[in-house]
């Protein structure tokens, strides 16, 4: 079992560029198996979540050639066939496969899905989605078998904007017959790097980064060179680190409008951070302003950010509090934080953080992906040796985390 180790109370100084986005990258794969052709990604983060859907394309026979963060899919010889609990568990985003395999074969049989245990999950959304399309879906016990004769389009309202049911329905869509509308689209900046992929191989799709996207089917895609925009969750994580620990450490290849939300608090909060066109310089200062945030959709402060940004809470000055309004399980990290000598009092949705208190490092583990971001900020400013464990969480979606954070002066490593 690997474990993370941090000797806390080192300054943050020089740079730290930022990779490829997860969430827009775990997304990309899979569209991946629409083409007829050939794909080529730039910028795919090393983390293994991406090597798990590596996985999953390999098993359905794709031709995969990776030289370090480009990856060359050739999808033109899969095999549709049923995708095993056993690869299909690894990541939350192997779901992706149901609207693409749907969409370009009008079959797909797989198990639920993987992820965090950030709160429940349901894909209703996915398959009520689909059926509109003309599709009827089947279930045994966690198997999920979607099939069509033909995917006709037509208008979809989403109940919630989720990314990933807006993800889903453009993959089953864009080779469907007709016009698909999706009403109450999510408008994350990772739609809009997936509906610019599609549209590079010759899908017609317009609106996303809206909440009304059309897509007009097509009968063919071709070869295409696309690039995955830069992660905005790990941008963020950085952006909290040199808060707590920065002396003017640069934070580079950001979308700056990306982290509108989490900017404008770290201003509010008194953080000294001076914008650029593609990057950030952070400075730590002594006293903190607390604050109140509430989870949103996006352009809303992003649910991803809330645990890392819990722990930088922690040293603001009076009451903070968070509302997280997008799942329900995602408090677990503040237990091991109280562990570590914070002040958070929880409750349903609600989180009250006392500050300013100091951290002293003990073990901790990582519940989940963002919870161990949060960790590992906390032991970057603990007193002592932190070490965390369960850190497969933290790996599934920050490339080189410990090489990057040692790179700017942390004492953390991998054992």
């Amino acid at each position: 079992m690997q474990k993370i180790t941090i000797h806390g109370g080192q300054k943050l100084s020089g740079t730290i560029t930022i990779s490829g986005a997860k969430n827009s990258a775990v997304a990309l794969i899979p569209a991946s198996v629409l083409c007829d052709e050939q794909t080529t990604i730039f910028n795919v983060p090393n983390i293994s979540d991406t090597d798990a859907l590596k996985e999953i394309l390999s098993y359905l026979n794709a031709k995969i050639v990776q030289e370090k963060d480009t990856m060359v899919i050739d999808s033109s010889n899969i095999i549709n066939k049923e995708i095993p609990e056993s690869i299909s568990k690894k990541l939350r985003a192997s779901y992706y496969f149901m609207g693409a395999l749907l969409g370009k074969y009008k079959k797909v049989s797989m198990y639920f899905p993987g992820g965090c245990p950030i709160g429940e999950r349901p894909i209703n959304l996915h398959l009520k989605a689909f059926e509109m399309l003309g599709a009827k879906v089947t279930n045994e016990g966690n198997k999920y078998t979607v099939e069509a004769e033909e995917l006709k389009g037509t208008e979809i309202y989403l109940d919630f904007a989720s990314v990933g049911a807006t993800i889903n329905i453009i993959l089953a869509a864009v080779k469907a017959t007709g016009v698909t509308t999706i009403e109450n689209a999510a408008k994350e900046p990772e739609i809009v790097n997936v509906a610019t992929f599609l549209n590079n191989m010759g899908a017609k799709i317009t609106g996303a980064g809206t909440s009304k996207i059309k897509i007009k089917g097509v009968k063919k895609l071709h070869s295409c060179v696309h690039e995955v925009i830069p992660d905005r969750i790990e941008a963020g994580t950085y952006m909290i680190a040199g808060a707590l620990l920065g002396e003017n450490l640069k934070i580079a290849n950001v979308i700056p409008e990306h982290v509108e939300a989490l900017t404008s608090k770290l201003k509010d909060i008194g953080v000294d951070i001076k914008e650029g066109t593609d990057y950030f310089i952070i400075n730590k200062v002594n006293k903190l302003k607390s604050t109140n945030i509430k989870t949103l959709i996006y352009p809303g402060f992003p649910t991803d950010l809330q645990q890392p940004i819990t722990t930088l809470l922690t040293q603001c000055e009076g009451k903070s509090k968070i509302k997280e309004t997008i799942w329900e399980n995602r408090f677990l990290n503040t237990e091991y934080l109280n562990l570590m000598g914070a002040k958070i009092e929880t409750k349903n949705d609600t989180a009250v953080i006392s500050g300013p208190t100091p951290l002293k490092g003990c073990e901790v583990k990582a519940t989940d992906l963002r919870a161990g971001a949060c960790l590992v900020l906390a032991g970057l400013i603990a007193e002592g040796i932190t070490t965390i464990t369960n850190v497969e969480h933290i790996l599934r979606g920050y490339d080189q985390i410990i090489q990057k954070l040692t790179n700017v002066g942390a004492k953390i490593e991998l054992n």
